[in-house]
């Protein structure tokens, strides 16, 4: 299961875990449980009752997850963010979100070497993690090509060449849910976690193919993948899969990229039947995007309803992004979000209450490159 490891230094922070025993043997050792999850957040102190929530499949998760988008492809990087997840662990954060494609798999691999190394160490168990990832754009490798021309010949080598994807599979010279593509980017990603199964694997950003495709192709396409996700679920690849989505859960029904939690859960019955491994959305949720709480974009019944309602009432977590709008809404918040969140000190720490307060809403990720961030915003639910 594991891949390299480092000894970690001593974080400044003072924990609010006490080290759980070594890990245990056995499958419910390979991803999140019940159980598990649950023994976690059990073990979390000085945290709002508001900051322990639930999530599909009966897990308990923390209101914040850590995210691990931003940032250069450098080593000062990645060793920033290995702290970070660290800290994160060790304060009470169980959800961690990364993506293939994330500052050139840099984000995936170092992500990966934090939780095998807190693993190793007795920091955490691997049953009280939920570990989640994406796949869907081209994942470059260590660092971006230096021109287009170098991106082409990269694509040549290392994807077409090998029939891993076909110059038709590409939307938009980045994009592709093709399932043999999806296959290759799941492998890739279970070796840079070092993880057996991952939690939750996100079709990322589904909606780009409708810039290209008229809707029925697309939702063939849908269907392809969610068969392969299918597939990778009854083989203990993954727990179960969702959509990480920009625009497609947030505009309205008559726009070209709009996304119905209606149909996908109708495409998962069919391939997946009752028992299927379609769990998760994940989709910009803040102040300033405040669509899925408030528009009527999701056809539910007869009625057009707000997003987190339509998700609930399929079962389906939601997990916000862009709470912070990478950091825009930490400052200049006006008064009334003091008035409505007097317990935190800081505006990052309202706008994220303010996400997570959402009905509906599991967990908000922030990306938190930094100790202290971490800390931060954790004290939000002090």
């Amino acid at each position: 299961m594991s891949r390299r490891t480092t000894d970690t230094p001593p974080l400044d922070s003072a924990a609010s875990l006490t080290p759980p025993p070594n890990p245990t043997i056995g499958r419910d050792a390979l991803q999140a449980t019940t159980t598990g999850t649950r023994r976690f957040i059990a073990r979390i102190a000085n945290r709002d009752e508001e900051f322990a929530r639930h999530f599909p499949r009966k897990l308990t998760v923390s209101a914040l997850g850590i995210g691990s988008y931003l940032g250069d492809c450098t080593d000062a990087e990645d060793e920033l963010y290995r702290l970070s997840v660290h800290a994160a662990i060790n304060s009470g954060v169980n959800v961690i979100d990364t993506a293939s494609n994330y500052r050139c798999q840099r984000s995936e691999r170092v992500v990966g070497q934090a939780i095998v190394e807190a693993i190793a160490a007795g920091e955490v168990r691997r049953d009280e993690l939920v570990v989640c990832t994406k796949g869907g754009y081209v994942a470059l490798d260590g660092e971006p090509p230096a021109s287009r021309e170098a991106y082409e010949q990269w694509l040549e080598k290392e994807l077409f060449a090998p029939g891993i994807l076909t110059p038709d599979d590409l939307v938009r010279g980045g994009h592709s849910i093709a399932p043999k593509f999806l296959a290759h980017q799941l492998a890739q990603s279970r070796a840079n976690l070092g993880l057996d199964t991952i939690d939750v694997y996100y079709l990322h950003n589904p909606e780009e193919q409708l810039l290209m495709l008229d809707r029925q192709t697309f939702m063939a396409k849908m269907r392809a993948a969610f068969a392969l996700l299918e597939e990778r679920a009854e083989r203990g690849e993954i727990a179960g899969y969702g959509c990480a989505t920009w625009l497609g859960l947030r505009v309205p029904p008559d726009h070209k990229q709009h996304l119905t939690l209606a149909e996908l859960m109708a495409i998962a019955r069919e391939v997946g039947g009752t028992t299927h491994h379609f769990r998760a959305v994940q989709l910009p949720v803040s102040l300033a995007m405040p669509e899925a709480a408030r528009l009527p974009t999701q056809p539910l019944g007869r009625k057009l309803v707000p997003l987190l309602e339509a998700a609930d009432a399929l079962g389906l977590g939601v997990v916000a992004s862009a709470p912070l709008m990478q950091g825009r809404l930490s400052v200049g918040l006006p008064p009334a979000m003091t008035e409505l969140f007097p317990a935190c000190t800081s505006d990052a720490q309202r706008a994220l209450r303010f996400a997570s307060s959402l009905p509906g809403v599991a967990t908000v990720l922030a990306g938190m490159r930094s100790v202290a961030h971490v800390q931060e915003n954790l004290a939000a639910w002090s």
